[in-house]
């Protein structure tokens, strides 16, 4: 475990995590970053994920739990926290689920390969420069099963165009080091994925950058 991405995993604490989707993806994310859960990230997260699915950076499990997987799906479940990984698992429900303690910033360990790998709300929780966080597409893509797919959602920096609600909880996280994204650009994180995809698609909502990458280019 480093310690700058300890940083933004410590926050879940099991009193946060209970206060996490009120909060995060009803409040936060309708009108603090205008990206509605159950509108827009919800079912991009459903039309992404696949049979053997990586979960990283796992929260409380909440797209998982909604995303009307089939009873089929392996699911394995990434994060530094254990409070978050406990909670995820429980919330899922499934009792196959596995669960990594791992820090994503360093190459999973065993070189094991997934259809799909998903990284909601991480990016932007994790230190700059981009250039530095931008590296685990370079680890990520190692990871991926042939015809696989990486996707996820992460909230871009100061020229974004935040709002009033965004711009202070912006300034108060990234003073508190839960978020590292003030520098974050959509024309950064796009380059970084071309170098290491040759299928990209990217989609903004908000302030919120949405990304699918597949075919690794190794």
């Amino acid at each position: 475990m480093t310690d700058s991405s300890a940083a933004g995993a410590a926050v879940y604490s099991p009193l946060t995590l209970a206060l996490y989707d009120a909060w995060v993806l009803g409040i936060s994310n309708r009108y603090a970053w205008r990206c509605p859960t159950d509108e827009v990230l919800l079912p991009f997260f459903r039309a992404n994920t696949r049979a053997n699915h990586l979960d990283i950076g796992v929260g409380t499990g909440y797209y998982l739990a909604k995303a009307n997987l089939s009873p089929g799906t392996q699911i394995t479940l990434m994060d530094l926290n254990p409070s978050s990984l406990a909670a995820a698992k429980r919330r899922i429900g499934r009792p196959d689920t596995r669960t990594l303690q791992h820090d994503v910033m360093a190459p999973i360990p065993n070189g094991e390969r997934f259809d799909s790998i998903s990284l909601f709300y991480l990016l932007h929780c994790l230190p700059g420069p981009l250039d530095a966080k931008a590296a685990i597409f370079a680890h990520l893509k190692h990871n991926l099963a042939a015809g696989g797919v990486v996707f996820g959602a992460t909230i871009l920096g100061d020229d974004a165009g935040h709002n009033g609600f965004g711009r202070k909880l912006m300034a108060v996280y990234n003073k508190k080091g839960i978020f590292g994204n003030n520098h974050d650009t959509q024309s950064g994180f796009e380059a970084h994925l071309r170098t290491h995809f040759s299928d990209v698609t990217l989609k903004r909502e908000g302030v919120v950058l949405l990304f699918r990458a597949a075919q690794a280019i190794l």
